[in-house]
């Protein structure tokens, strides 16, 4: 468990907190280049770690990313009009450039210089393979953006997708470094003989307990958690979390399966999911069991989030706390563990009702909790680190973030992390894997 004190040092992202101030070192993916189309389309509210802002493209396609508040009688940027290379707030026609400035100022006198004392909050946007990043931090010598793998690849423009999370950044995020949990909230109703002998799902069902190790890389921190498979090997799982906010789960076979999901905080209450990845890329998800039928639960026509325009409507799913995210008591009792379609659907409704931020005080965690306590302190350290002028890991290192996760099947001698290097590492081609992720 936390104390109060550790757990609002790890969950509170607004200006001045810990981990607020430590997030805003990093590029954050802000947003999908879909949601601003083309220069002088309709501006988009965005929140991001607590402050209300107004995204949009201007006459000459650069991005802005601005206050939501005209400075004058703080009406909502949102009603702007986005026209000649400005957003122009239709109260008194104010306008403002993608860097705050405001370049127009028709209610006053044309002899007024008062328009050149009027600056608004702004911060840098950036834009790279259908992903749009901000930068909210102190810098003015901007970071690198991280080497995320699918981000550097044009493929990803099919691959990128989001949804809105009611739930904090943390516990979102901290289901994708809990294999455990993959056995009974994904596959509880699945047992060992409903799916090929020798796959991966045979030996995930077969034990559903694994042994986990837990190790601190230069990015964040990296898991290998491993079952028995035959008389001689182990069956491994091994994931990533990256600084401040990656995750790349365990899906298909080590070295193939290219996607990295993005936990973004929007404020303490609301996380963006984001998810960048290689639409052809080996995805184990695509489950089925021995007759060939797909496994019921993972998946569905619900899992698809839909696009709105408040601050808290951007990408939302049909299935919510309000309606019991659709849940199927007769499928549960006889189809399907949850009773819920969807993958995503199923984490939302756990996530979620640990309430908006979960109470770390009173938790009971166990060994297959390793990969999530040792997260954590990481987290928070360096959260704590950067107040004393120690830099943010891996914010001018963007290499360290070319890495993959992925099951693989090793003999009980070999040592994990040898021999996985190779095989761990982004920007390379396997053709010598065999096809054991059936």
């Amino acid at each position: 468990m936390l104390t109060q004190f550790d757990n609002d040092t790890l969950t509170k992202v607004g200006p001045g907190t810990p981990m607020g101030d430590l997030m805003r070192e990093y590029w954050l993916p802000a947003m999908l280049s879909t949601e601003l189309p083309e220069p002088d389309c309709d501006p988009v509210r965005l929140r991001l770690l607590c402050e209300d802002m107004i995204a949009f493209r201007d006459t000459n396609g650069e991005l802005g990313l601005i206050d939501n508040y005209c400075p004058h009688r703080r009406a909502s940027l949102f009603f702007g009009r986005n026209e000649e290379c400005g957003l122009r707030c239709v109260y008194h026609g104010w306008k403002f450039d993608v860097n705050g400035n405001c370049v127009d100022m028709p209610s006053e006198p044309a002899e007024s210089n008062f328009k050149d004392k009027v600056k608004i909050k702004s911060y840098k946007l950036t834009e790279r393979n259908g992903m749009i990043w901000a930068y909210m931090g102190p810098r003015e010598t901007l970071p690198p953006l991280p080497d995320i793998e699918p981000n550097m690849m044009e493929e990803s423009l099919n691959g990128n997708s989001a949804g809105l999370r009611n739930c904090n950044w943390v516990q979102a995020m901290e289901g994708d470094i809990d294999t455990a949990h993959l056995s009974f909230l994904h596959m509880g109703m699945v047992s060992a003989e409903d799916v090929p002998p020798g796959s991966f799902d045979f030996y995930s069902q077969r034990d559903r307990a694994p042994h986990y190790h837990v190790v601190e890389t230069d990015y964040g921190m990296m898991y290998g958690a491993y079952r028995p498979a035959e008389e001689d090997t182990y069956y491994w799982r091994i994931a990533q979390f990256m600084m401040p906010f990656y995750t790349i789960p365990p899906e298909g076979r080590l070295g193939e399966k290219i996607g990295v999901r993005c936990w973004v905080p929007v404020d303490d209450d609301h996380t963006m999911f984001t998810s960048m990845s290689i639409r052809n890329s080996n995805n184990s998800m695509n489950r089925k069991t021995a007759d060939g039928k797909a496994m019921v639960g993972l998946g569905g026509a619900q899992d698809r989030p839909e696009n709105g325009t408040g601050f808290l409507e951007r990408w939302r799913y049909e299935p919510t706390k309000e309606n019991d995210y659709l849940i199927d008591r007769d499928a549960q009792k006889n189809q399907s563990f949850t009773g819920i379609v969807g993958i995503h659907i199923q984490d939302q409704a756990i996530t979620e009702s640990m309430g908006a931020t979960s109470d770390r005080t009173r938790e009971r965690l166990g060994t297959s909790d390793s990969m999530i306590i040792k997260t954590r302190q990481r987290l928070i350290n360096a959260a704590r680190a950067l107040q004393e002028g120690v830099p943010a890991p891996a914010v001018d290192t963007p290499e360290v973030y070319q890495v993959r996760s992925g099951g693989v099947i090793l003999d009980r001698k070999d040592d994990w992390l040898e021999a996985t290097v190779e095989l761990r590492k982004a920007f390379k081609v396997h053709s010598h894997l065999v096809d054991t992720a059936k």
